[in-house]
């Protein structure tokens, strides 16, 4: 890798991953701004209820793909009704309160959009069966998003007109969706494995869009087997994972994503409500990776950024807030001490 920074972020950085846990998104604003200056997101607040989630935050988004709450989930419809209105108040309200407390803000800020593939596991077709096992449904829901992609990111800088946008595609259904292992709706079944050919192709659509938009995308996800080769390829210029999955088999594909100037998002902070290790022994997991791929311990500042695990929607607000502040330690840590 370059000895040049290739990242918006500053070298020791620490993130949140999306989700906070509560229903006023001023205070988790706040929150978030004081405790992590220098790479604040945009949060999300699931407990409000439908459309807040991920899927239903992302899919009120989409122009032209109306969507509304079914007692299995989100399903396509003809036209919007009050469930996508309700989502798209939910991201009304989050960047009022985003704009409130960060309009002055100057740097790099994250936002979070739920991927192709997430999507179209997650939401079905009027007839009840999920969008993943129609190809061209896919298709027009990552025409759709890559609209979406450019939409967001001009409202986001109209309220934060310093930002630095870092996009992050949330894909934890991408593993299963490539396995074969995505359930019918049904439940008895499961869906067709996606070809990575073409869980490429959407996903460079959706990163390229990111890049055309000024942004720099970077992919997530928090499942096992995360394919870490593909979401290079794709054009994610980061990616998040967490530390727990990673093992040596991902050893040849995190050093080849390192030489390629993609930086690593590593969640090394449980999301849950357990007990926080110290700094030393939260990154240690990183040290040895760094050892095992083989670079240089003073890259690991400007190439990781220290996150939780996951999100922190499932956490107590305490938890949530020292969550975030293992993770700035951590990221100071990294810097300072690069070799145990």
């Amino acid at each position: 890798m370059s000895e040049q920074q290739r990242y918006p972020w500053p070298e020791a950085s620490a993130t949140g991953v999306g989700s906070w846990p509560g229903t006023d998104p001023g205070e988790a604003v706040r929150t978030i701004v004081g405790e992590l200056p220098e790479l604040p997101h945009l949060p999300e607040l699931p407990a409000r209820g439908a459309g807040a989630d991920m899927v239903g935050r992302t899919a009120a988004m989409l122009p032209e793909f109306p969507v509304e709450v079914q007692p299995s989930g989100w399903r396509v419809v003809q036209r919007p009704g009050r469930d996508t209105a309700r989502a798209r108040d939910f991201l009304s309200y989050d960047l009022d309160a985003l704009e409130e407390r960060a309009h002055a803000y100057s740097g790099p800020l994250k936002v979070q959009l739920a991927g192709p593939w997430t999507l179209a596991a997650a939401i079905e077709l009027r007839g009840g069966e999920k969008l993943l096992k129609d190809p061209g449904a896919v298709r027009d829901l990552t025409e759709a998003l890559v609209e979406a992609v450019g939409a967001h990111a001009r409202e986001v800088r109209r309220r934060v007109p310093g930002a630095e946008l870092v996009v992050q595609v949330d894909e934890p259904a991408l593993p299963a969706a490539l396995l074969g292992t995505v359930p019918t709706a049904s439940g008895y079944g499961r869906l067709p494995a996606v070809e990575r050919v073409t869980a490429e192709e959407r996903l460079r659509a959706v990163f390229d869009a990111v890049a055309g938009a000024g942004a720099v995308p970077v992919a997530h996800c928090c499942a096992r087997s995360v394919p870490i080769d593909l979401l290079r390829r794709s054009g994610a210029r980061g990616i998040g994972l967490d530390t727990a999955w990673l093992t040596r088999a991902s050893d040849e594909a995190l050093g080849t994503a390192v030489e390629d100037g993609v930086g690593l998002f590593l969640g090394v902070v449980a999301s849950t409500d357990q007990v926080l290790s110290d700094a030393a022994a939260t990154v240690d997991p990183v040290r040895e990776l760094w050892n095992r791929i083989g670079f240089a311990p003073e890259l690991l500042a400007r190439t990781v950024v220290t996150t939780p695990s996951c999100g922190l929607a499932g956490a107590s607000p305490g938890h949530a807030r020292a969550a975030l502040t293992a993770c700035r330690t951590a990221a100071r840590v990294l810097r300072d001490e690069p070799r145990r």
